[in-house]
């Protein structure tokens, strides 16, 4: 190995492995290292409160229909019409944007009915599907395709859902179906598609941990487990439910200091990278949140302190014990996006306060990145700060090459740019995290080509070329499954580490590297995920491939 490799290889390790704490001084002068920030647009006409990135890098972004009129006019022609709108009973701007992520431009999308606080999925298909809302809304399913043609857009199907689903949660199944969880006074679940005249199905859990009028269990927390069951977190308290046979298998522990997480307290959760090269260990983390008279003590202008604590469980564990870990700062509202490199990004939110209209003070600009397995308090990197405040209805979404799409923000009713301290914010943004420094261009694979569709249990291979290939050992494959991502939470979003073959060297800087597809739909339903080929916790840009079961 010559000195020049090793004086690059010391600069990389003493970086990966020991991270100062942050100085305004030292973030002026390592901002590369310390993520970046571009403004990508000062506005898109409509405050990104729900965003998905499809599978023709494109980003479908929506707000709510009766928010009054928005800053991009529907084309010529084309309006809204619902005379119970208390703003507009005709409306001819656009509540909906499809955004391009290599192009950096966006066109305006139209929905018909309200689609405040509603929830996604995307199909086996990859097509979004979309349910509920406000109003006119609350028992819709919305789907909009991926496609490249002007005339794309989304298509509503009224009266769907059996239930009124206004701030619930949807999740992916192996099956292909979207299971819909809870709402505001909806203690229940139901399935799309249907098999005939499904019912909605009880459950006890979402009932027992509503706090009254506050509430504090909306958008439940849910994740698809390896073992084919749910978890499901909602105010302080977790299960695991069999949905296929409506029953609660197991309870787990409540997370230590009684203090709600979920809407409006508002924390955010994040089901840790599942790994197939060693037995397989379920961990959910959750993080952040208000305490419980937040809610109620802001009608007074009294706002608490945000939650800074975060509870990880591993739920391969019988009955599961909370770790808790202290973020570097209080955080409510923020967003949790698995990075390429199994990093966790934790952005947007405020440090009091809690959720709803005007509830929040003191915005936290800065991102932290938690790197799961490190030793503990080495966890957390404070990043460059952002110079746009993110409170409520913001989101955050992986792209393609790494970076992270940030927009919204409306911390009050309406389209109101003027006369208040945070202004609805209609810009997007793009965070990139220290692995896309230019230090690390030497060490960022590059795929030249794939196996574009995935079959379970079967090889397949990738070929890539990396300028500084460090050792073979340091090489993994990663599925991430884009995010439904609002109100401060990510559904359906999960990492799987494909089980490795081997790396062969097939040219000067190319090689092939051989992996397995994923053991079973449990651990990633069918559909297109992003793949990525990470080398000494660098990743390259991603590629989508498609996830098939060939037993249907």
């Amino acid at each position: 190995m010559d000195k020049e490799t090793i004086i690059f290889l010391f600069f990389l390790v003493t970086f990966f492995s020991f991270q100062p704490p942050a100085t305004s001084q030292m973030l002026a002068s390592r901002s590369g290292i310390l993520g970046e920030w571009r403004l990508l647009h000062g506005g898109i006409g409509v405050s990104a409160m729900h965003m998905q990135l499809l599978r023709n890098n494109k980003v479908v972004i929506f707000d709510r229909t009766d928010f009054g009129r928005s800053n991009i006019s529907l084309p010529r022609g084309r309006c809204r019409y619902d005379r119970h709108d208390l703003v507009l009973h005709k409306d001819c701007s656009a509540h909906s944007a499809l955004y391009d992520i290599r192009s950096n431009t966006f066109r305006p999308l139209m929905v018909q009915t309200d689609t405040w606080c509603s929830a996604g999925a995307v199909l086996p298909d990859g097509t979004l599907v979309q349910t509920g809302g406000y109003n006119d809304g609350d028992h819709v399913i919305r789907t909009l395709a991926p496609c490249t043609g002007e005339n794309c857009d989304w298509v509503e199907l009224p009266r769907m859902l059996t239930q009124r689903r206004w701030y619930s949660t949807d999740h992916i199944l192996p099956d292909g179906r979207v299971i819909v969880i809870g709402g505001r006074r909806q203690h229940n679940y139901e399935f799309y598609p249907k098999t005939s005249n499904d019912p909605s199905f009880w459950l006890q859990f979402l009932s027992d941990t509503r706090d009254g009028n506050h509430e504090n269990n909306l958008y439940p927390f849910v994740f698809l487990l390896p073992d084919g069951n749910l978890f499901i977190f909602a105010n302080t308290r977790a299960i695991i439910l069999d949905y296929k046979k409506n029953k609660v298998v197991r309870e787990l522990p409540s997370i230590p200091g009684d203090e709600p997480r979920n809407y409006p307290s508002t924390g955010s959760a994040v089901l840790l990278p599942l790994d197939e090269n060693a037995p397989m260990r379920t961990e959910i983390m959750v993080c952040g949140g208000a305490p419980r008279r937040s809610f109620g003590l802001r009608t007074y202008g009294i706002y608490l302190n945000a939650l800074s604590s975060c509870g990880r469980i591993s739920v391969s564990d019988n009955p599961g014990i909370w770790k808790m870990e202290t973020m570097p700062m209080p955080r409510v509202m923020s967003d949790m996006v698995i990075l390429p490199n199994g990093d966790i990004l934790i952005i947007n939110g405020a440090a009091v306060g809690t959720a709803g209209w005007d509830n929040a003070r003191y915005p936290v600009t800065r991102p932290v990145i938690y790197r799961p397995y490190r030793e503990e308090n080495n966890r957390f990197s404070v990043m460059e700060a952002s110079p746009r405040p993110r409170l409520y209805h913001s989101t955050a979404i992986l792209m393609t090459d790494g970076r992270v799409l940030v927009g919204g923000s409306n911390p009050h009713k309406f389209y109101n740019f003027t006369n208040v301290e945070f202004p609805t914010d209609l810009s997007l943004e793009a965070f990139s995290a220290p692995f896309l420094a230019p230090e690390y261009e030497p060490l960022k694979p590059k795929i030249l080509s794939i196996d574009n569709i995935l079959i379970y249990k079967k090889q397949f291979s990738v070929t890539f070329t990396v300028s500084r290939f460090l050792r073979m050992g340091i090489v993994s494959l990663r599925l991430i499954a884009p995010s439904f991502t609002t109100h401060s939470f990510s559904m359906n979003q999960r990492m799987v580490v494909l089980k490795r073959v081997a790396v062969l060297t097939l040219s000067a800087n190319t090689y092939r590297l051989t992996a397995f597809g994923p053991s079973t739909k449990e651990i990633a339903p069918p559909g297109y995920y992003l793949l990525f080929v990470v080398h000494f916790g660098i990743p390259s840009s991603g590629v989508w491939v498609k996830i098939q079961d060939l037993s249907v």
